[in-house]
């Protein structure tokens, strides 16, 4: 985020975190809408997409997998550039002993430690180790703010853009490291249908609670980062402090953290590997919409036999694919070095497809009035307002109108949402492409 800063300027740099927050939380809430449309507990992209756009199904899918793939390679990579400085940090003889600062000798010993993890079937058996890369993050805020209040790092500060930007394509090849910092979609479909309350009050609220507080922890990093360090700020900042035993600390809480955030990666990768490979081609005349049996067969947690559990996957195919992820981003992490060209291609790609694209389209689609499970959520929704109704005709025809405005917005406002995404994807790839060109 500092790094973002000192190539947008302080004020543009505030609304792009602000505005990518914003997109991002719209896109969250418009899954929860999505959800509505499914049995309660079923909700996926996979179930989704089945009842929307069929054919499409694989690539949705696909793009939620290498998305999550890339996020869970970035992390092992983070492990490997982090850990040499951490034992050097705690002991100075440290750099005699070769494989100690070794990048590859740690993404192999940190992958042992998440392979159990990885195998955990539920999201939320993944709670505790989430506080833990909770209580990490905290810190890292927190030594952040501490080194901008004592300022101790204005001697090595470098000039400061307020209202300036570096360029044009500087400016857009940080753009995605944002929207790739609220990319949380391919785990909210697990979270609906896990949590004790799926009110629309309660969801709204947990969308607005993250992303809201998200968006400060961002503001405050990147504002008190960039001050402290100017536009000589690097893209990992702990790493630019005096070596002490606080930096250290923050070094090994940052690889705690992205630790324990690798399995969150796992988790909806192997859902959507999992979708792809089942994946078949529907005729017009087998569609979803006419086949419910079909579509209650498709959906995670259908019971296809007796070798399935709570999410759909045999117990076979889930090792296979859970190892395959695995095996297949230790090699990449093993052989990519660079992470901010990793979290720039998968944030121009998988981040908005899943962050604005998906969420967009699968709303449209699903909320069109000729959509018969559009119909038949009406027709409910219409059946509760009846038992619940004031006896005033004129009251309730006011409300009912004022509803069906308020869908047709949110409709539009939808598809908008997915264009956007559209727009940003094209841009992000384009400017990403030519700023590596220029830096080379």
């Amino acid at each position: 985020m500092p790094l973002a800063l000192s190539r947008m300027g302080i004020i543009l740099g505030i609304f792009v975190i602000l505005w990518a927050g914003a997109t991002a939380g719209f896109g969250l809430y418009l899954q929860t809408r999505c959800a509505r449309y499914l049995e309660r507990g079923s909700a996926s992209f996979f179930a989704l997409s089945q009842i929307t756009y069929p054919n499409a199904a694989v690539i949705f899918d696909a793009a939620i997998a290498i998305k999550c793939f890339g996020v869970g390679v970035s992390y092992l990579i983070i492990i490997g550039d982090l850990m040499p400085g951490v034992v050097e940090g705690f002991s100075e003889n440290a750099a005699s002993v070769s494989f100690l600062v070794d990048r590859h000798f740690w993404v192999t010993g940190f992958m042992l430690i998440v392979i159990p993890l990885s195998f955990l079937r539920r999201l939320d058996s993944l709670k505790y180790t989430s506080v833990i890369a909770l209580i990490s993050i905290s810190y890292l805020v927190i030594l952040v703010v501490a080194h901008f209040i004592k300022g101790d790092t204005m001697q090595n500060r470098g000039p400061i853009r307020v209202v300036r930007w570096d360029s044009a394509v500087a400016t857009l090849s940080s753009f995605p490291v944002i929207v790739f910092a609220y990319t949380c979609h391919q785990n909210m479909f697990s979270i609906l249908n896990e949590i004790g309350n799926n009110s629309h009050f309660r969801t709204t609220s947990v969308v607005v609670a993250s992303i809201g507080l998200a968006a400060f922890i961002y503001i405050l990093v990147a504002i008190t980062g960039y001050l402290s360090f100017g536009n000589s700020v690097l893209g990992n900042i702990v790493s630019m402090y005096s070596p002490s035993i606080s930096s250290t600390i923050a070094k090994a809480a940052i690889v705690v953290m992205v630790m324990f955030s690798y399995p969150l990666q796992v988790h909806p990768c192997r859902a959507s590997v999992d979708a792809v490979i089942k994946w078949r081609p529907i005729k017009r005349s087998e569609s979803p919409g006419s086949s419910p049996s079909r579509l209650v067969s498709l959906l995670p947690g259908a019971k296809t036999g007796p070798q399935t559990r709570g999410d759909g996957m045999g117990e076979t195919r889930f090792a296979a694919i859970t190892t395959a992820i695995i095996v297949l981003s230790y090699i990449v992490a093993m052989t990519v070095s660079s992470l901010e060209k990793v979290l720039a291609y998968v944030g121009s790609t998988g981040s908005t497809s899943i962050s604005f694209i998906l969420p967009g389209l699968f709303y449209y689609k699903i909320s069109s009035p000729d959509s018969p499970h559009h119909q038949r959520l009406m027709k409910e929704d219409d059946d509760e307002q009846e038992d619940t109704a004031d006896d005033d005709e004129n009251l309730l025809g006011g409300g009912l109108k004022g509803g069906l405005w308020r869908k047709k917005l949110l409709r539009r406002a939808s598809l908008a949402l997915a264009i956007y995404g559209g727009v940003v994807m094209v841009t992000c790839l384009v400017t990403n492409t030519l700023f590596v060109v220029a830096t080379h």
